[in-house]
């Protein structure tokens, strides 16, 4: 065999293999026993609409059609856990050692992980194509289930999308989001760009400071700069909405400053119930809440400090009492290097646990989708 034809086969071993195993060491799920389901919460759980604002799932080198081993999510497990709709955003990148205090954007995990995944070599220098790129993944998922899947753009796809589901209860409404405007490659067209590729959910930051200002984890933990705030209003204008996680409290202060329409925190917990540097001051939740907007509440330890789902469901009534049960979602963070108690097909565990901690069938409904449908429906664009 001849010295190139081995360095081959040793890349495409390292292509088939890599990806899997680096998805095994990130995204887990604890050992457990089956979660015990009494009859009356999976009976309420079945009648409820479920939505989750966050999870990295296109990140990651699966069929998100087929049940795997690996992860959080994938179509079998959402209808398994009567999941309708998944808020999918795109990661573009994220650096070296990433932490919750300070970090630069110096490095860059994803390049990496991009080439290693086989993704086309124009995502590997661009942000722009990578964001892109993970919109085809998805278009892609919907074509080829076309009976499961449904890339919703619209309030009117939205509305659709519920009314197909009395017949096919099946369906998992996909929307698309950014975890980070570097995304944008500091090209404000790209905004544009973006949002006729499907985004309607995007993300001012990650775990860096970037062009727009500073990142809750960054190391400037400032504000909105004048191109940040051309961003956001350029985000309103074309009838996308903003998403402030990971954005530093004076970033999410500027755009309560300046948005005319409510914003999301799509993935976090509430600071008074995890004090985690993860999470932004109660102060701002109700700020954001006041202006109509919708916090997600996580599963991952970072959130609400311990994944069990007594914490998360803790946390949840932590954030009912402080915003109102209007202002209360799910924003998972499955499939986003995270360690949770359970994946997708086992969220009624959260019914059954607001059961069991006193929430009224209102409060359940309310924060496990229906704020989240009713945001969706009253914030895309109409058409």
């Amino acid at each position: 065999m001849s010295f190139g034809l081995i360095v081959a086969l040793a890349l495409c071993l390292t292509a088939y293999f890599l990806p899997s195993y680096l998805e095994s060491t990130m995204n887990k799920v604890e050992p457990h026993a089956p979660f015990p389901i009494s009859e009356e919460a999976a009976a309420l759980h079945n009648s409820l609409i479920i939505g989750d604002l966050h999870s990295d799932s296109l990140l990651w080198d699966r069929n998100l059609g087929e049940r795997a081993r690996l992860g959080h999510v994938d179509l079998p497990r959402l209808q398994e856990g009567n999941v309708f709709i998944q808020v999918f955003p795109a990661v573009t990148k994220s650096p070296k050692g990433q932490n919750y205090d300070a970090n630069t954007g110096d490095s860059d995990n994803i390049t990496l992980l991009a080439m290693v995944q086989m993704w086309p070599p124009r995502t590997w220098n661009s942000l722009t194509e990578r964001a892109l790129f993970q919109s085809e993944k998805l278009h892609r998922l919907a074509a080829n289930y076309p009976q499961d899947v449904t890339v919703i753009r619209t309030s009117n796809d939205m509305a659709h999308a519920l009314a197909a589901r009395q017949d096919n209860p099946g369906l998992v409404a996909a929307v698309l989001a950014i975890e980070g405007s570097h995304a944008l490659d500091g090209d404000l067209d790209n905004v544009k760009k973006l949002y006729d590729a499907g985004y309607r959910l995007i993300g001012l930051h990650h775990f860096f400071d970037n062009a727009l200002g500073g990142s809750l984890h960054g190391m400037s933990k400032a504000g909105l700069t004048d191109f940040g705030k051309e961003v956001v209003r350029s985000i309103e204008a074309e009838g996308a909405m903003i998403d402030v996680a990971h954005s530093s409290e004076a970033s999410v202060r500027d755009v309560l400053d300046i948005a005319t329409r409510p914003i999301i925190l799509s993935h976090t917990g509430f600071k008074g119930g995890c004090q985690s540097p993860r999470n932004i001051s109660d102060e701002l939740m109700v700020r954001i809440a006041e202006n109509g907007g919708l916090v997600g509440v996580g599963y991952w330890d970072g959130a609400v400090c311990d994944p069990s789902p007594e914490a998360i469901v803790r946390n949840i009534r932590y954030g009912i009492d402080l915003v109102g049960a209007g202002h209360v979602a799910l924003g998972s963070d499955y499939d986003g290097t995270t360690t949770t108690a359970f994946d997708t097909s086992e969220v009624a565990i959260l019914t059954q646990t607001m059961k069991e901690q006193g929430f009224t069938d209102d409060e359940i409904r309310a924060v496990m989708g229906e704020n989240l449908l009713n945001f969706l429906l009253e914030n895309l664009p109409q058409n």
